[in-house]
């Protein structure tokens, strides 16, 4: 999946940047105090999205290529 479109699907669940690292996004969800990485390549592997998901707490994105 594209990354901008995992980005779009986090910010339109309530999370938000919380910095940047060496190689990933540091992404929060301020509901549950809960922070996850987010690799910087443009195509993020499906099973990583979902794990992403997870970690924030949030419905699966459905991948819809």
């Amino acid at each position: 999946m594209k990354r901008l479109k995992l980005l779009a699907y986090l910010a339109h669940c309530g999370c938000y940047l919380v910095r940047e690292g060496g190689r990933h996004s540091i992404y929060a969800n301020p509901v549950i105090g809960k922070t996850t990485s987010v690799p910087r390549h443009s195509e993020v592997p499906d099973p990583l999205a979902e794990k992403i998901c997870k970690d924030l707490r949030l419905p699966k994105i459905k991948s819809g290529k």
